[in-house]
């Protein structure tokens, strides 16, 4: 069987707990082993990171040593998939910005808070993450984010819908949904996610249902390219002085 680990905590506003059990729910009718755990302190087995096939982090505004972003950061390096949405996976950790480059952004601000009605925009692709799904209506906190420009971007929302310092700037198309890759392993966010009911919804579930599995996947598909396991690479870090 394919391993998850979800690992969720942090702010509870996000409800964090509800949200590890819809993606655990997901994963285990899709015939995963899925181990759900409310410590950080499931990041510190390097080796058993390196041997799952998908790291699903529902943690918000919390505080991680460098070691254990180290070890993520290594496994996902190696082909473990790393995917999860809203705050509890670009705005986990604030102060650290190794964990802010893996994940593909950061959450920075949500104008209007709770309660804004915007539009989900799907990005014409080829991508079978967003295949036959069609734009769609939210009513929920619209993220505004800072973005890894190399992302492939799924869908977006646009920017201003309230009022704000930001909204004298020309309109932006907000990445909503994203692809990326670190090393040979697969990087899946979604900025949908504030409450669990948000999560159930039917477009978003699908979206995080798909997100999930590609991530999941990326590891075989590489190993099957290779046809060899490749050798293990190092945890890279470029932001030593944050360290």
């Amino acid at each position: 069987m394919r391993k998850a680990l979800i690992v969720w905590g942090g702010w509870d506003g996000h409800e964090p707990e509800q949200v590890a059990g819809i993606f655990a729910a997901i994963l285990r009718q899709e015939q995963f082993e899925v181990e759900v755990s409310n410590t950080l302190e499931a990041f510190a087995d390097a080796k058993k990171l390196m041997g799952l096939d998908l790291i699903v982090p529902v943690w918000t505004m919390g505080e991680i040593s460098q070691e254990l972003v180290d070890n993520v950061s290594a496994a996902v390096q190696n082909g473990t998939g790393l995917a999860g949405c809203h705050g509890g996976m670009c705005d986990s950790f604030r102060n650290n910005v190794d964990w802010q480059f893996m994940t593909g952004g950061q959450w920075v601000a949500h104008p209007g808070n709770d309660g804004v009605t915007y539009t989900v925009e799907i990005r014409q692709s080829t991508s079978p993450l967003v295949e036959g799904i069609e734009d769609f209506s939210v009513t929920s906190e619209q993220y505004y984010l800072h973005v890894d420009p190399a992302v492939e971007v799924l869908a977006t929302t646009r920017f201003p819908v309230v009022d704000g310092p930001h909204a004298l700037n020309k309109a932006v198309d907000m990445p909503v949904v994203w692809s990326k890759r670190w090393g040979i392993g697969r990087v899946y966010y979604n900025s949908l996610g504030h409450h669990a009911d948000i999560v159930e919804m039917p477009q978003v579930q699908e979206l995080m249902r798909r997100g999930l599995l590609w991530a999941a996947d990326g590891k075989r598909i590489a190993l099957s390219a290779e046809q060899e396991v490749p050798t293990l690479r190092n945890s890279y870090s470029g932001m030593g002085d944050s360290q």
